[in-house]
């Protein structure tokens, strides 16, 4: 495959994928209330996503760096596809939360085969096929792909529930999936790193632990950056979320799908707003930290904006400030961690940074959902808002460390940092 192929694959697979999940992100809080979950229940059912996450990040990594990151694609859209139709079933028959416990770490699972892996493909594909571009570029067009199907599938998913239920959504979902699995069956193709011989679930396990620390947390450059992660992903997923009801709680009518919908549409908006200017800020800024930095502080302002205030266009807007912060930052991480790991430990490393971001999901999402139930979502978002602000003094540890590293090898800056 050339690297053009390889990229258009990556554009497609992202929108595709992302249009599956986008269907159900502007309802699915409401759907789980609707369900007849509370709103602490709901965020502990997004927790259990989490915590299905972390505990299948590491024997999925396995099987991408063992089997093949193709492989690890289909497995993860088949188990999302069957996990979906499982959810709407709950629904459907007002399951007890358990099985919604249940299910949520079956959808994670899905996730996991994803993470990691797409990116891993996509990165040694394009090493090894001459590509000539920046990171950024490919992950912003990436990002772009997938804030264009976000714009149509939260839309699209706030219409279809609007004017059938809240369950039509989610199989406009399974029915997507489906697609990107024929489309990865027939377009992906394993490029540009050797799979490690087969091995056992607790010896592949056991590698991927010491070449995680040895490749990612044992090198102080990277180490803070994933240490910072936590925060900021545990956050981002509760102010996502609820967002939804928070937003149709200002606008004064509760039954306004296509709101909920259109709200998350303006975040894919955002998305792609900051896709398109990933490569801009890359260039702008001698080093990626700095822009991570700004980044992180940019979100405790707007998060403590978000709590404050007490008007719908307020809070819709200042929301998508935060998305466009996000989406501008994100295709700047991914380039700086991708520019630091090996290729063949690239999916480990990868896959671990995604554990501890989930791992700051499973504990932040619930605290934040029951201090909405106590105290209402404008004093989440200012809790939210001081657990984003712990990220800041580690992301300057990662500036700190870079200084030493060129410090140690006599080396001029380096834009990378």
């Amino acid at each position: 495959m050339r690297a053009d192929q390889l990229l258009r694959t990556y554009v497609v697979l992202s929108a595709v994928s992302t249009g599956a999940s986008s269907m159900i992100w502007g309802i699915n809080t409401l759907f789980l209330l609707d369900a007849g979950l509370s709103v602490g229940a709901a965020f502990a059912a997004n927790a259990f996503f989490t915590v299905g996450m972390v505990l299948f990040e590491v024997p999925t990594g396995v099987i991408a760096d063992s089997v093949g990151r193709r492989t690890s694609y289909l497995l993860g859209t088949a188990t999302l596809f069957g996990s979906t139709l499982l959810y709407l079933l709950l629904w459907k028959v007002g399951a007890p939360f358990a099985a919604w416990a249940v299910v949520s770490m079956l959808l994670g699972l899905g996730f996991t085969f994803f993470s990691g892996a797409t990116e891993a493909w996509l990165v040694d594909g394009l090493q090894a096929t001459g590509y000539t571009g920046s990171l950024e570029a490919a992950f912003g067009k990436g990002q772009m792909a997938s804030g264009l199907a976000m714009l149509g599938g939260t839309i699209a998913g706030g219409v279809l529930a609007q004017v059938t239920n809240l369950g039509v959504p989610y199989v406009a979902r399974a029915l997507l999936l489906a697609v990107a699995f024929v489309v990865a069956w027939r377009q992906m193709r394993d490029v540009g790193f050797t799979p490690k011989p087969r091995q056992s679930v607790v010896a592949g396990m056991s590698d991927i632990l010491r070449e995680s620390l040895d490749h990612g947390l044992r090198k102080p450059q990277v180490r803070w950056v994933m240490l910072a992660a936590p925060f900021a992903a545990g956050v981002m997923g509760y102010g996502f979320y609820a967002a939804q009801p928070y937003l149709l709680q200002l606008y004064g009518d509760s039954g306004s799908y296509v709101v909920a919908g259109l709200s998350a549409a303006l975040v894919a908006g955002a998305q792609i707003i900051g896709g398109a200017s990933a490569s801009l800020i890359g260039k702008t800024f001698k080093r990626r930290t700095s822009v991570l930095l700004i980044g992180s502080v940019g979100t405790v302002i707007v998060l403590v904006g978000m709590g404050l205030a007490h008007s719908f266009w307020t809070v819709l807007i200042l929301l998508t400030v935060w998305a466009i912060l996000s989406a501008a930052t994100s295709p700047i991480r991914q380039a700086y961690l991708n520019a630091r790991i090996p290729t063949a430990q690239r999916a480990t490393v990868l896959s671990s940074d995604n554990l501890l971001s989930s791992t700051g999901g499973v504990v932040i999402q619930p605290v934040l959902g029951r201090a909405a139930d106590v105290w209402g979502y404008g004093p989440s978002y200012l809790l939210g808002a001081a657990i984003q602000l712990l990220a800041v003094p580690v992301l300057l540890l990662t500036l700190r460390a870079a200084d030493a590293t060129r410090r140690d090898r006599h080396a001029t800056p380096e834009p990378v940092a």
